[in-house]
């Protein structure tokens, strides 16, 4: 069984049901944000899913340098600080550099560390001393034992609030599959691990100057997941998914969640 680690008034891991973590790949502006993430919370509590919050300030890592990348550190962390204190939710949310990891802990719950970061020494370290749960996503160059590295590095600050993203693994160029024995793998050094479902079946670069997708086998790759062991699913959530402005090929349509929240809990509440 794996520990338990407690954001906001969330727990994941340990013998707790299965949390969610959702929301738009970057923010798109503040009203809609806002409007998606009372919607999410709403869903939540009368679903009864433990649920957390996630929106990127800034998307670094995007494939054109014309694509859109977010409101920025200041205008986001004021964005998702509104949300937090209005809806009561825990918040994830990326950091990039060293410089940011101050700013963003105060607001911010969860740290995510971004796959193509998970092996930056200076980052995963102040990001560690923050005292903050930090959440690895495990790089799609990456094999799942090599995580131990990571985690080792976080430990070495005394943070034991460690979360481990699955988001499957470059297969080919523009490709990625999802390896569930990863999940089984990572969840052996202790730490809950979560299966994010809507990156796993992205294609990296896969429409020239920005990342396709398959959303469609995000709920399936899900299911799978839940059924294998995992403590908690991440999905990138839109209104409108053909109009987001990041991760539009790959996202789950918010008027889709309701039923695919309730299989996978259907299914998390057989899972030994």
């Amino acid at each position: 069984m794996t520990k338990t680690i407690k954001a906001g008034k969330v727990r994941i891991g340990g013998a707790q049901p299965l949390a969610l973590i959702a929301g738009p790949c970057v923010i798109e502006g503040r009203q809609a944000c806002i409007s998606l993430a009372g919607k999410l919370v709403k869903l939540a509590n009368k679903e009864r899913i433990p649920f957390i919050f996630k929106a990127s300030y800034d998307k670094a890592n995007r494939s054109s340098l014309n694509s859109y990348r977010g409101p920025g550190l200041a205008k986001g962390l004021s964005i998702l600080s509104e949300i937090k204190e209005k809806f009561g939710v825990p918040i994830l949310t990326d950091v990039h550099s060293v410089a940011e990891v101050g700013v963003v802990s105060l607001i911010a719950d969860i740290i995510q560390i971004p796959a193509f970061l998970c092996r930056q020494t200076d980052l995963i370290i102040a990001a560690a001393e923050s005292g903050k749960v930090i959440n690895v996503k495990k790089g799609q160059f990456l094999a799942p034992w090599d995580v131990k590295n990571i985690i080792d590095k976080i430990e070495s600050t005394g943070n034991r609030n460690i979360l481990l993203t699955e988001r499957g693994v470059s297969f080919g160029y523009n490709n990625l599959v999802a390896d569930m024995r990863s999940l089984l793998v990572m969840r052996d050094f202790g730490y809950p691990v979560i299966f994010d479902a809507t990156h796993s079946v992205q294609k990296p670069g896969g429409a020239g100057n920005r990342s396709g997708g398959d959303g469609q086998w995000a709920p399936a790759l899900a299911r799978a997941a839940v059924a294998t062991g995992c403590d908690a699913v991440f999905m990138e959530t839109h209104e409108k998914p053909a109009k987001a402005l990041s991760d539009s090929d790959n996202a789950v349509a918010f008027g889709n969640l309701v039923g695919v929240w309730r299989r996978l809990r259907r299914i998390d509440e057989i899972v030994d």
